[in-house]
């Protein structure tokens, strides 16, 4: 039996009222800002892709930010970041894995 996926915390683009969170563009700037945290660090170049551990992406209609928890372990720090930034603009999260066939993909900021 293979290993199951790891659980990753969504960052959901709703407040805790449920309006939409803004600007549009929030999952790629926040997704942009973590790029150099990746597995191996940052090389030269890194900057023009996604970190695989956190990636922007769309489930059920809703932009958000998928934060695997890897991060917490290499970089507790830019986890902080993260859970920290949802908490203080007030945004659902949602702790979850997806199955391998809907796993988001990485895209370029």
């Amino acid at each position: 039996m293979g290993k199951s996926p790891a659980k990753q915390v969504f960052i959901l683009g709703l407040t805790d009222d449920g309006r939409t969170f803004r600007p549009s563009d929030w999952a790629e700037r926040l997704a942009g800002v973590m790029s150099p945290f990746r597995p191996g660090g940052a090389k030269p170049g890194s900057h023009l892709s996604y970190s695989p551990w956190c990636l922007p992406t769309v489930l059920q209609g809703v932009k958000c930010v998928a934060v695997h928890p890897d991060l917490r372990e290499a970089e507790p720090m830019a986890w902080d970041f993260c859970m920290n930034f949802a908490r203080d603009n007030h945004l659902q999260t949602v702790e979850a894995c997806l199955l391998p066939d809907e796993a988001p993909t990485e895209r370029r900021p």
